[in-house]
């Protein structure tokens, strides 16, 4: 399902005591929606079952920070990550999250397990110049090599610090 949702400037901010938690399929489809997903999207459960989790998908998120999640997640690693999503009228809330596979009783790969709280402002700050740079080399790139066009520039940007992307994350 396409996103058709236009964004507003405005900010709806996740409580501190707040945790959105999702579980999608193996390929990223939503299977379970927590009531606290559902209150700050403003989607209805109906809305969210079935749908890709791309549906949140906000435009100033660079693609190349998605391929490296599917990259780490795929690979049976933990993710962390700030993300910015896009509520059902426009909006937009920022949220630390945590993204780790999910196993069926014989120990295989079922699906997604995220848990996503309320983050720092100050790494949203930090976070905030990386993305916009990201969304740049992403346009000129084009649409099939910008996710990994992108990807490398900030994988460059983490060498020069010696840290990869889960350290970089955590470090904020």
């Amino acid at each position: 399902m396409k996103n058709r949702v236009t964004p507003t400037n405005h900010e709806v901010r996740l409580e501190a005591d707040h945790f959105i938690v999702s579980k999608t399929d193996l390929k990223g489809r939503i299977t379970y929606a927590n009531r606290v997903f559902m209150h700050i999207s403003g989607y209805r459960e109906p809305e969210l079952l079935g749908a890709q989790h791309n549906i949140i998908r906000h435009p100033d998120m660079p693609r190349g920070v998605f391929l490296l999640l599917w990259k780490m997640i795929q690979n049976g690693e933990e993710c962390f990550a700030y993300v910015k999503n896009l509520c059902k009228n426009g909006d937009y809330y920022w949220v630390f999250a945590n993204v780790t596979v999910d196993h069926d009783p014989s120990g295989q790969p079922s699906g997604y397990f995220s848990v996503r709280r309320q983050p720092r402002q100050a790494a949203i700050d930090a976070v905030t110049p990386l993305y916009q740079e990201m969304l740049r080399i992403e346009r000129e790139a084009g649409p099939r090599d910008a996710p990994q066009r992108s990807l490398d520039w900030l994988q460059a940007q983490l060498a020069e610090m010696n840290k990869d992307y889960n350290e970089f994350v955590l470090s904020l």
